[in-house]
């Protein structure tokens, strides 16, 4: 349950703190004095969007925290531990900000967390009705959901597995019509890809061929060239074959170290230097060498070789062509090409297999639709019945509720039933359609009826209703007060509501108090007790909360509420 709720600037409320606690708690007061925000808070907390709209004028910020006491080995708890959150006990500590720019920031359990985190805790915390979901409950969607909450876990889990056998069933059914309506494209594609790998594996390039064949060709392209300057080089550095005795650098350095040499015995600084000239002449040789090496390796017939290398590049260069990347992408082309025609051959056996799955898949799906139409069918008679005995203590004695449910014109995600609450309001009349006959007064006691009922297979820690007696007043009035308190010996209720006949019945009563000081209007909350509640439930009963007649009135209906509910009037009085 939620135990506090502490507001600020949030609508018009500069800075509140709500004391909640168990049983049943009413929020009352004057007409923009704020009460929705108290909504509104809540659903910050339970992960709704945030919206810039509800910053208090000129402040820089909302913030909005909620005091829970949970189960400390609930789903909850390991939730909030998921998030990396922590508890005091069996207390959990919520909060939101909302910037006036629209940023938001959610805290669980003293730690930072994204916004759906709350989210993912509402439906274990908290149900909130207010007028939109009344409106909603004229949907069909709607009046599914509430048959299928009063189900139970049974019709859970037949629906879990109809939702995983329709998901599967949908998927596969949508690659089969793929593959059928692009057979012939995909037939094209295969016969593309074929013809492309086996031009590449003809042609077999091989990574960085094309630049060391361009290399190759510009060395045999200058053979002659090479061979020239080569053996220029050669002949100069080391003459010994040469005829014309021409000086040659390796015989130059011999007589200069022989010079030396002659007289190194006369001053040391020249031996080193003799020794210096003699491994220069070393190294000279070896370069002589290495000349006479390369000019034996020349091509003795490099215009063939030319010729096969040339050929090889125009080949090598055709294909390159052909892909934006050249021969890197051709060769990339090959793995990725000749895994996706792996793929397009398997078309027939993929094909085949789909066909097998859909079938089979199709057949569960109906099988499990089968079993939710009986499932939701036995329910329906058993919720009609229990919704309309809770009618007639709303003050509708002769409204009987009948729950349809009839075979759609195809599976959905849901399966293949629509469901229809009819309400037929006495005896003799045409049962009316929610969606179109029900006024505003019978949508809210018609919901109101529906989730005591479902309460009691899927009961909820608290609920919060905004206004659940819109259009509703006297005696239906007292008796969803009286129902609420019902409703409120099993789960907290909270209610803001505008009707006094309601609001006596709540064991903590709680008014938005509004103060005005020209431009700027801000509202705190006070909880009333004893003569300032009957204050107040005078002022909702005709607007004068010093009328006398109004006060006995008031005292009146609590006196009511107490005698109906010893449990709740009491503890306020």
């Amino acid at each position: 349950m939620i135990d506090e709720l502490f507001i600020r600037d949030l609508g018009v409320i500069a800075e509140a703190t709500l004391p909640l606690g168990p049983g049943f708690t009413a929020v009352t007061g004057e007409t923009g004095a704020g009460k929705t925000m108290v909504v509104t808070a809540l659903g910050l907390l339970l992960g709704d969007r945030a919206d810039a709209g509800t910053v208090r004028q000129g402040q820089p910020q909302s913030f909005v925290q909620g005091r829970w006491v949970i189960d400390p080995g609930g789903p909850v708890a390991e939730r909030v531990r998921d998030a990396g959150g922590d508890l005091d006990g069996p207390e959990l500590i919520l909060g939101r900000s909302v910037s006036s720019e629209g940023r938001s920031r959610a805290t669980v359990g003293g730690r930072g967390a994204p916004a759906s985190v709350l989210g993912d805790l509402r439906n274990d915390l908290v149900v909130v009705h207010g007028q939109s979901d009344q409106v909603r409950l004229r949907s069909a969607a709607a009046q599914r959901d509430a048959l299928d909450r009063f189900a139970g876990p049974d019709l859970s889990a037949v629906l879990a597995d109809y939702q995983h056998a329709f998901h599967r069933w949908q998927a596969n059914q949508t690659d089969l019509d793929r593959l059928v309506t692009e057979q012939d494209l995909r037939s094209r594609e295969a016969d593309d890809l074929r013809a492309a790998i086996a031009e590449i594996e003809t042609v077999a390039p091989q990574r960085g061929e094309d630049a060391e064949l361009g290399e190759r060709a510009e060395r045999l392209g200058n053979l002659e060239e090479l061979r020239l300057a080569g053996e220029q080089a050669r002949q100069l550095i080391s003459a010994e074959d040469n005829p014309d005795d021409l000086p040659d650098v390796v015989a130059l350095l011999e007589t200069a170290r022989r010079a030396l040499d002659r007289v190194a015995t006369h001053d040391v600084a020249l031996p080193p230097l003799v020794t210096a000239i003699a491994n220069v002449g070393f190294v000279v040789a070896d370069i002589a060498a290495e000349l006479s090496s390369y000019l034996a390796g020349l091509d003795a017939d490099g215009a063939r070789e030319l010729e096969i290398v040339q050929e090889r590049r125009a080949e090598l260069s055709i294909l390159a062509r052909k892909y934006p990347g050249g021969l890197d992408e051709a060769i990339e082309f090959l793995d990725t090409g000749s895994t996706r025609l792996l793929e397009l051959d398997s078309d027939s056996d993929r094909i085949e297999t789909l066909t097998a799955e859909t079938d089979a898949d199709h057949l569960l799906v109906t099988d499990l639709a089968t079993a939710l139409t009986a499932l939701r069918a036995a329910a329906a008679v058993r919720l009609g019945a229990l919704v309309t005995a809770e009618l007639g203590a709303l003050a509708m004695p002769d409204a009987v509720l009948h729950v349809e449910v009839e075979p759609g014109a195809e599976f959905t995600v849901t399966g293949c039933d629509l469901v229809r609450l009819r309400l037929q309001p006495h005896a003799g009349a045409e049962p009316r359609s929610l969606a179109r006959g029900a006024s505003g007064g019978e949508l809210s006691r018609v919901m109101l009826a529906i989730e005591v009922v479902i309460n009691a297979t899927d009961p909820v820690p608290t609920f919060v209703f905004d206004e659940i007696d819109a259009g509703v007043g006297g005696a239906a009035a007292i008796e969803i007060g009286r129902r609420l308190a019902r409703l409120a010996e099993t789960a907290q209720v909270i209610v803001v509501t505008h009707l006094a006949q309601v609001a006596a019945f709540a064991v903590n009563h709680l008014s938005v108090v509004k103060d005005s000081d020209g431009s700027v209007t801000a509202s705190s909350v006070r909880q009333l007790r004893g003569e300032d509640r009957a204050a107040e439930m005078a002022r909702l009963l005709s607007g004068l909360p010093d009328s006398k007649s109004g006060l006995e009135h008031a005292r009146e209906l609590l006196d009511l509420a107490q005698s109906a509910s010893p449990q709740s009037a009491t503890k306020i009085r």
